[in-house]
């Protein structure tokens, strides 16, 4: 009887029994949900604009603690905006670099994995040596170089962050399609005539999309940080764009005398990112059919 009802569950129950049994994964999943929820609704759950000044109130401590203003619940900082609202409205910033860094580095990185992989000889040595070439930087150094070269700016950064993350998609799918194109689907399809292009994206790309989409969380997180830390640099995002990394670099003289300028920013950062690594974990689990419990 378990057996009949396990086989008539949908794809998508199936998958979300698998990753509901990862509690640390749906825990993950409610924190990156609530930060999304607070990066679309961002003008209206703000108090007031991120770069609005409050005269007379320069680095006032959170509402809680003694010195506190409740008109200003974490605070303000060193010219007198509120850090709550840098907070919200940076929420949807830093996500949004992050998005854009997958997409950029997805798409860019599927593409040379397909070729690699699929074609191999002449081609797969041109591209892997290539790759080689940029994973032998560490790549927060990486990205400061190719951010030092374009100039500091949100949009720079940007493409910085992808450069440096580009390699480890080529890398992932190259693997699996010289796994996949040795099945017999693949074989079969050849036999029926059909072009590289057909098989490649219509045969072998939808049999890798599982490690991809998983691949895809966790360097969701690995753009934030990195975006994160050349606006703490002071390459990525600049004044006064309220994104995080930039908020640290502003706060980074008041560290001993106002810690909240600091505190609240970083502590974000972590959530976001500990969240999208435990929900990249859960994916994992749930779309590997070998780690199914």
């Amino acid at each position: 009887m378990e057996t009949n009802q396990q086989k008539e569950l949908s794809p998508f129950r199936e998958f979300w029994h698998s990753f509901a049994q990862n509690r640390g994964a749906v825990i993950g999943l409610a924190v990156l949900t609530f930060f999304i929820a607070i990066g679309i609704f961002s003008p209206l759950l703000a108090p007031y604009s991120p770069s609005q000044l409050f005269e007379g109130t320069y680095r006032l401590p959170p509402a809680f603690t003694s010195g506190g203003n409740i008109k200003f619940f974490l605070g303000t900082d060193d010219v007198g905006r509120d850090i709550l609202s840098r907070l919200i409205y940076g929420t949807s910033l830093s996500l949004g670099v992050g998005l854009m860094v997958v997409v950029v580095s997805l798409i860019s990185g599927t593409i040379l994995g397909l070729l690699a992989g699929y074609f191999e000889k002449h081609v797969d040595s041109t591209i892997m040596r290539l790759t080689d070439i940029i994973m032998a930087l560490p790549s927060t150094l990486l990205a400061i170089v190719v951010a030092a070269i374009l100039g500091p700016g949100l949009v720079n950064a940007v493409w910085a962050v992808s450069i440096v993350a580009i390699p480890n998609y080529i890398r992932l799918v190259r693997a699996l399609v010289m796994a996949e194109k040795k099945r017999a689907y693949v074989t079969a399809a050849h036999a029926y005539g059909a072009g590289h292009i057909r098989i490649m994206l219509s045969e072998i790309l939808p049999n890798c999309t599982a490690p991809i989409i998983v691949q895809a969380t966790l360097g969701l997180s690995e753009g934030i940080l990195n975006a994160a830390a050349l606006g703490f640099l002071g390459l990525g995002a600049q004044p006064p764009t309220p994104e995080w990394g930039t908020m640290l670099a502003d706060a980074r003289p008041f560290m001993e005398s106002s810690p909240w300028m600091v505190t609240f920013p970083g502590l974000s950062i972590l959530l976001v990112v500990l969240a999208l690594n435990l929900v990249g974990d859960g994916l994992r689990d749930a779309l590997d059919p070998r780690l199914k419990k």
